[in-house]
């Protein structure tokens, strides 16, 4: 992993120091705060919903309490694309930053009160604010990292995948794996932190603990605005006085249509939490498809959307296995897995933590390995080692379902699990990011990041519904089959890696 950036050509305001850009150490600091609020809550959330009223919980079936989780994690990805949509063209990154940090801190305070009302409109105030952080903060850090510098899209006007792997690509993949390692700190000591007063103490003790790091981080990210100079002060592409007023139509036309349909739903008694789910989880399914279509008249991506919608799609079958750490995993930790050390039991959300600290202790191997590897190692590669490893990991969980059967089973399995986990993440992550950076035209770069997000959402949304598969397959076949499928989509993308290489017609 490339720890530096070079100096030259530094965007006005973020000017190198010891070999990195000034403004990536703030950019890092509220990430990190920021993660610690979402990895934090994504610990407990499962847990919580489905610990009994007597204990402090909602009392859901798993079923439900994971696809309540699903629907929270895609509404998080979903969010983005508005959300990048007003960082490009009315905010500026810098004012979607704080206006969404504070509604995160918002939402996990209102968490912290005991009711159902409280955890849904928590909720939502979460989501909102993560679709305005997410894609903002990471087009900083596109910027930020550019081995070029200067604003958006001063550097060469070829676009697409032809970018990717270029020496602008590299450095912003350098950035954004650099990026992508710091943070696993958060996750690493966020469930440790909400999980022990969660479990320990009380649930909602848990989530104002996580209310509590966005503060700080809102409060990290003010202090060092003026690092950044005109860095994302103002929107790349400002709307105009008509554009504004068509936005403001469409978006009260689209919320009427919603609350008509809702308020009809309610009133015909069919509005419950079975049934709004579900229809979050069609339009998360089916927005990237409209939006990439509605991509095809951008002449600079035009050629390259067909390679970078293969990979995204792969992409989602990955988060489709790894998003279920905090539900299938989370469950498998509670209820199947001998958690006793020296006369202590391990709260079952600190298991979360362990896949954090692999990453960290990973990342510099294949750091290594991608280097040695040079150009053999391209986006296509990467993703497929990610898709196995998710996939040998799921295959492993059925082994260890099979033996839970006759009884709680030892905590390596997760542990190994976990592992694979790790270095699917560490190969894919940052890769997709990078890649959705280059493939972004001017001006468009939090919408990108954003789509990129959207098929993490599609992942995380199949997963939770699929996992309703448990209520009439046993636990081992169940991981069977994902483990089996994602091995064999990821094969299938090694084996194609030549036609999907960045810069090759396919």
């Amino acid at each position: 992993m490339e720890s530096s950036v070079k100096a030259s050509a530094a965007p006005d305001g973020v000017r190198p120091r010891g070999g990195r850009r000034r403004g990536f150490g703030t950019l890092l600091a509220v990430d990190l705060w920021e993660r610690f609020s979402f990895y934090g809550m994504a610990a407990i959330l499962v847990l919580y919903l489905t610990a009994s009223p007597g204990h402090g919980g909602m009392g859901m079936a798993p079923q439900q309490a994971t696809a309540v989780f699903a629907g929270y994690m895609s509404l998080s990805f979903v969010a983005g694309l508005p959300g990048g949509w007003l960082a490009d063209r009315v905010l500026g990154a810098r004012r979607a930053i704080l206006a969404g940090g504070a509604l995160i801190a918002s939402g996990h305070a209102v968490l912290a009160l005991p009711s159902a009302v409280a955890l849904y409109a928590g909720l939502l105030l979460i989501v909102a604010g993560t679709g305005l952080v997410k894609p903002s903060l990471a087009a900083m850090v596109a910027e930020v990292g550019d081995e070029r510098g200067g604003p958006e899209g001063a550097g060469p006007e070829r676009g697409g995948l032809e970018r990717a792997g270029s020496e602008r690509g590299g450095g912003r993949e350098a950035a954004f794996s650099l990026f992508y390692l710091c943070i696993q700190v958060s996750a690493l000591i966020a469930p440790v932190v909400t999980g022990l007063l969660a479990e320990r103490v009380a649930w909602h003790l848990g989530f104002a603990a996580a209310a509590i790091g966005m503060t700080a981080g809102l409060v990290q990210f003010s202090l060092g605005l003026r690092r950044f100079g005109e860095v994302g002060r103002r929107p790349v592409r400002p709307l105009g006085r008509a554009e504004a007023r068509r936005a403001v139509r469409r978006t009260l036309t689209v919320l009427a249509a919603v609350a008509v349909v809702g308020g009809a739903a309610a009133a015909a008694g069919v509005l419950d939490v079975t049934g709004v789910l579900a229809c979050l989880g069609l339009l998360t399914l089916g927005l990237p498809l409209v939006y990439l279509r509605s991509l095809r008249s951008l002449p600079q991506v035009r050629g390259a959307l067909g390679r970078f919608t293969v990979l995204m799609a792969a992409s989602a079958c990955f988060w489709m296995i790894f998003a279920q750490s905090g539900s299938a995993l989370g469950l498998f930790a509670e209820r199947h897995t001998d958690r006793e050390i020296f006369g202590f039991e391990v709260p079952a959300s600190w298991f979360q933590s362990v896949h954090p600290l692999f990453v960290l202790l990973v990342a510099p191997l294949f750091t290594r390995l991608w280097r040695r590897a040079g150009p053999r190692a391209g986006v296509p590669v990467k993703f497929s080692a990610a898709l196995a490893a998710a996939g040998v990991g799921f295959l492993l969980m059925a082994v260890a379902a099979l033996l839970a059967q006759r009884g709680t089973v030892g905590p390596y399995w997760l542990l190994l699990v976990y592992l694979c986990y790790s270095c699917g993440e560490i190969s894919l992550a940052p890769a997709g990011l990078a890649l959705a950076a280059e493939v972004a035209p001017p001006g468009w770069t939090s919408r990108f990041l954003a789509l990129n997000g959207l098929f993490g959402a599609v992942g995380v949304v199949a997963g939770g519904q699929l996992y309703r598969l448990t209520t009439v397959l046993s636990l081992p076949l169940y991981f069977l089959l994902l483990g089996g499928g994602v091995l064999s989509v990821g094969l299938l993308v090694g084996r194609n890696a030549h036609r999907l290489v960045p810069g090759r017609e396919s």
